[in-house]
């Protein structure tokens, strides 16, 4: 079993299709990887993926070798990182992550708490969907992000740090953009836009709202990030639900409105790996209490530590 093997299942596995696997993450085609799959399929002995008519979906044996694949090589990339810091010069260094348009709400007090922590620390700053924050973490690439549960996060911990109300997101010149809260009954009727490639936990924390209140939304595009997402609203003038921060970002051609009743709302969480042994990120994440304070009172964001 070679390296390559284990990449080339992961990228199918997170992509759920053969062909996306192939054109967007690993740049061979198509016969090529099928053949890689099955050379690996064949020194386990397991199937691990099986082609259903909407993509691929993995066994169970396929869902217990993703986690210990992702783990594998997140141990090999920091036995590489570590035999090449040693020939650089020691400085401490720190990686943080964001979900785009959160780092405007977080990141001068993380970047804070980090200079009192250690005034000479190099900060790096990524921003990313939620999934590849996860990923990102597990492979050792980044300290902490903010992000969301995502499932399937071998080595991974989670701090909650807020609960976000979801908030509907229209063209502005639409009908229902006057009002000054949305009704469930409202939005039913109208075209909504997806964002589940970018955010797979916003979709279902969607989908339980529209069970809880028993509506059907009426899905006609899945948009690829959330950006995309607002995009497709101007365009098509239909409607998305997206957490509230993202009225930092909104493009001038949609606005946001809260939701009317009981709202939905999605966890934001400081993640890292458990593998960790950073001394500074032990020292951040004592004071995430102090983090999870300051971002929402700026923002009127509903904290981890205030009451329902």
């Amino acid at each position: 079993m070679e390296l390559r093997h284990l990449r080339y299942f992961i990228a199918v596995a997170e992509e759920g299709s053969l062909l996306h696997a192939a054109e967007r993450r690993l740049h061979t085609s198509q016969p090529s990887l099928s053949r890689q799959i099955r050379d690996l399929e064949l020194e386990l002995g397991v199937k691990l993926l099986e082609r259903k008519a909407r993509g691929i979906e993995l066994t169970a044996a396929g869902r217990v070798f993703l986690d210990h694949a992702r783990l594998a090589l997140m141990q090999i990339e920091v036995a590489c990182e570590a035999a090449r810091n040693t020939e650089r010069p020691h400085k401490p260094g720190f990686g943080l992550g964001f979900l785009p348009g959160q780092e405007v709400i977080w990141l001068a007090e993380a970047l804070r708490i980090l200079r009192e922590e250690a005034s000479d620390v190099d900060v790096t700053i990524t921003t990313k969907s939620s999934p590849e924050l996860a990923n990102a973490l597990m492979q050792g690439e980044i300290d902490i992000a903010l992000l969301r549960r995502e499932k399937r996060t071998a080595g991974l911990d989670f701090k909650l740090l807020v609960k976000e109300p979801l908030v509907a997101i229209l063209p502005s010149r639409h009908r229902l953009a006057r009002h000054k809260t949305i009704r469930p009954e409202d939005i039913c009727r109208e075209d909504f836009i997806s964002t589940a490639r970018a955010a797979p936990v916003l979709k279902t924390v969607i989908e339980e709202y529209a069970a809880k209140i028993g509506i059907k939304l009426k899905q006609i595009y899945d948009a690829e990030t959330l950006s995309g997402g607002m995009s497709l609203v101007a365009s098509t003038g239909g409607f998305t639900l997206l957490p509230s921060y993202v009225q930092n970002a909104l493009i001038p051609s949609v606005v946001a409105r809260p939701l009317y009743g009981e709202v939905p709302t999605i966890d934001l969480v400081m993640g890292y790996n458990k593998s960790n042994t950073s001394p500074l990120l032990k020292k951040f994440l004592l004071r995430a209490d102090e983090l999870a304070a300051h971002g929402p009172r700026l923002h009127g964001i509903r904290s981890a530590q205030s009451k329902a």
